[in-house]
């Protein structure tokens, strides 16, 4: 069986340690290296420079690939956010990866719809909240929620349960990022102040001028940095702060969980979903309870936070590759 995944960012087989790489493109290149075996022939267009093949899994450049797309021929194509490929493969069965929420103005702008309403699609989308999220006048052949999954590079053999009293912001986006970091130099430092707070995901150069200021109440800003950099801080941290803006899957809230790191939130959008209260988190109501849970948390005895940490790495065990790639393989084996 041929299938394409088709990915238009820029991006290719050898940037999976790249700590600029997103979560949607790692998670096309996991999944990719994954299903290539004997049993099906995996391709993967972005945009490169040259094809790379290893095995069964061939990277294709897109400008390549609709250049000479007669030369191709797929039994499924997969592709992330992008309806518009499908138009050159009329024989191919087609499945819209939906990551993101597509307004109905966004597909006008973007030239999608019309892709969208002419092409027989299966959209697969990645959370229920996002499936509801979604307007039904796209008229998708058919609904399917598979969940993202774990990236291998968060599961840990042997936990740390003598952990820092740190806390980790790895969101990218900054909503919300100027309120936690004025609840933390008025009301966290000033009650502890041996507690950390590692911010992640941000921009370091929107923060230089201030940079050592925010060093003086324990505030790290650390920007983008490799995978494993990230595990070992939330391998050895208390919590993590992810609100919660925004988000349609959040990989972040299961990476933290896997790593035994419950997670603080407003339980906004689909953290709602992913987060159960006083279990692998907390969910709280605005930021004045945001600060007093950093506290409590602080505060917990050893057995209380090794209790969360339990939760949390169990709760994490269901996005775990091998469960999810069973329903990407009844996909494909759909007749």
């Amino acid at each position: 069986m041929n299938i394409l995944f088709h990915c238009p960012t820029k991006f290719d087989l050898n940037s999976l340690s790249n700590s600029k790489l997103g979560g949607i493109e790692t998670l096309n290149l996991e999944l990719c290296k994954n299903l290539s075996s004997k049993r099906y022939n995996i391709y993967l267009s972005t945009i490169c420079k040259k094809v790379i093949k290893r095995k069964n899994l061939t990277n294709l450049p897109i400008s390549k690939l609709k250049k000479e797309n007669h030369n191709y021929n797929f039994d499924y194509i997969v592709s992330s956010n992008d309806p518009n490929i499908f138009n050159l493969f009329r024989n191919s069965k087609k499945i819209l990866w939906m990551h993101n929420t597509l307004a109905i103005e966004k597909a006008l702008r973007k030239k999608k719809m019309l892709s969208i309403l002419k092409n027989k699609i299966t959209a697969v989308f990645v959370s229920k909240y996002l499936e509801k999220k979604t307007s039904n006048l796209y008229f998708f052949n058919k609904k399917i929620i598979i969940p993202n999954f774990l990236s291998n590079k968060f599961i840990i053999k042997k936990y740390n349960y003598k952990r820092k009293n740190n806390f980790i912001w790895s969101v990218q986006r900054e909503k919300g990022l100027k309120e936690t970091l004025d609840i933390w130099m008025n009301y966290i430092y000033p009650k502890d102040k041996k507690t950390k707070l590692f911010i992640f995901g941000i921009d370091k150069n929107k923060f230089r001028k201030l940079k050592d200021y925010y060093k003086k109440f324990n505030i790290i800003f650390l920007g983008r940095v490799k995978k494993d950099k990230l595990k070992k801080a939330y391998g050895t941290s208390l919590g993590m702060i992810c609100l919660g803006y925004d988000e349609t899957f959040c990989l972040n809230a299961i990476e933290a969980n896997a790593c035994g790191l419950p997670v603080i939130t407003f339980g906004e959008t689909v953290l709602k979903d992913i987060i159960k209260n006083n279990y692998n988190g907390s969910i709280v109501k605005n930021y004045e309870s945001l600060s007093n849970k950093i506290l409590e948390f602080i505060n917990y005895d050893q057995l209380t936070k090794n209790k969360y940490m339990n939760n949390s790495i169990k709760s994490s065990k269901k996005y775990h590759f091998n469960k999810i790639k069973i329903k990407w393989v009844k996909l494909f084996n759909t007749k």
